[in-house]
Parts: structure tokens; sequence; C-alpha cells
């Protein structure tokens, strides 16, 4: 990255968020995303996915800097962005590759979608959802009763999925993690962990009685009966995190706090 690097900042739709976009516009410059050598997202985690899912095609890195309620895939915002120049260049890179879904209805429709975070399944009535899971073609699972399951990604793992009892994955690890949400049978299911490359497929088992829905990230998908998801071959993208702060550090420290 050059010293002065053509930004393009994006910014949440809060006061704050708003604020800072002009302050920093001011001082750095504007340029479309597309003409950016680095995008520089401000806002939370939400609107950090947003930005991954609406520019992440372009392959140019993001600094994320926190101006909402959770900023776990963010950096620390300095009042008036004092010192950005100077933060990018030393900033560390965590290359994230998301997940891909597949989802089918029961209307026959296909609908696909990246999930940097997680696919979640989930049951859209009071009736408890009833799901086969099958990995890499084989059945594994023939029955699993539940409120839901999800796969998540190593960045993704301290989100819903730590929130559902699941394992913080490292970054870089090659694993992927699959978690039921409240399991009843089996009831002391834990789920599991798989290689990344591994083609997860859940297949609705009663969607008339039972009907169930899919979320990649916050894009969700009614009335499932087929979801399949792995691990994408071709899409990638760049964090940037300031070296005293990284997102590997921060998933460390995340697995020795309490509370």
């Amino acid at each position: 990255m050059t010293a002065t690097p053509r930004i393009a900042f994006l910014a949440s739709h809060t006061d704050d968020a708003q604020r800072a976009l002009a302050v920093l516009s001011a001082r750095h410059g504007q340029h479309e995303p597309g003409d950016a050598d680095v995008l520089v997202a401000l806002g939370g985690d939400g609107f950090m996915l947003q930005t991954l899912h609406r520019h992440g095609a372009l392959g140019k890195p993001v600094y994320g800097m926190k101006l909402g309620t959770v900023g776990f895939l963010m950096n620390q915002y300095a009042d008036a962005g004092d010192g950005l120049l100077e933060r990018l260049a030393a900033a560390e890179p965590a290359v994230l590759r998301p997940l891909e879904m597949v989802a089918q209805t029961e209307s026959g429709a296909t609908f696909g979608s990246l999930a940097y975070n997680e696919v979640s399944l989930l049951r859209q009535t009071r009736q408890a959802a009833h799901l086969r899971i099958d990995l890499n073609g084989q059945t594994r699972l023939d029955e699993l009763i539940c409120d839901g399951v999800l796969v998540a990604t190593p960045a993704g793992s301290t989100a819903y999925n730590f929130s559902a009892h699941g394992p913080i994955l490292p970054l870089g690890s090659a694993v992927i993690a699959l978690t039921p949400i409240a399991a009843f049978r089996p009831r002391r299911w834990r789920g599991a962990l798989l290689k990344a490359d591994t083609e997860v497929k859940f297949r609705v088992l009663d969607p008339y009685k039972r009907p169930v829905s899919a979320t990649a990230d916050s894009h969700e998908v009614r009335d499932v009966v087929e979801v399949m998801i792995r691990e994408s071959r071709d899409r990638t993208v760049t964090l940037l995190f300031d070296r005293e702060h990284n997102l590997e550090e921060r998933m460390l420290i995340e697995q020795f706090t309490s509370g």
C-alpha cells in the first residue's frame, strides 16, 4: 500500500459514524470503492459484514473502525481519525474465506449466498426442526431434533456459534464448526469440528409440519428443504488490524475471558 493510499470511507447510518465520515473524508479525500486502494468501514460488526457482502468481490483490503455497538472485527476509532495513514501502513492483514450456502425451498426455488460469519438453520414455528446431516455425501446423523444448527467460520466462531456453546476456532486453522442449537435428540450431541473443505448438507425431514429457515449472515431464506454449505473456493477478503490488537489476539483473549 502506498504512503498516501486512495481511501473509500463507508459509514453506517448512526450519527457517530456519519460525523466520522465527514471528518475523515474532508481530511483524506474520498474515492469510490472500485477506485480505492483500501476501504475504511465506520460502524460496528454488522456494518462490516454489510461492507464485505457489498464490496468483497472488489478484492480491496478493509480496515474497520469501531463506531457501533459491537466491534470484534473493528479497530478502535481515534478522535478525528488521527494517525490513520500510519495505522493503515502498519496494519496486519487477516485473510478470511467465506462459506457458500445453496438453499432449496419447498417451492423448488434455489438461493445462493455467502457467509463470512456463519450459516444457521432455525425452526420457523413452535415445532422443533428435524434434520438429517450429510458430510461429503455420507449421512453422519440420521435425525437431529433441535431448535436449529449452524456452521461457522473461524472468524465467525466468536459470534452466534460461541453463544450456542460452540468452539472458538483459530484463524488459519482450516476448520469449520458444526454446532447444534438447543439439541433435543441426540440430547448430548455437542456438534463437530470439520475440515474446511467438507461439504455439509442438511435435509429437512418434515418441512411442511416443521418448517425451517436458513440464514447466511443476514440473508434469510424461508421454508428450505435442503441446504448445502461449503467453504468458498474462489473468494477471499482481507481485513486489516492494528498490530497491538489484531484479530488473532482478540480470539485468543476471548477464550480466556469469562462471563
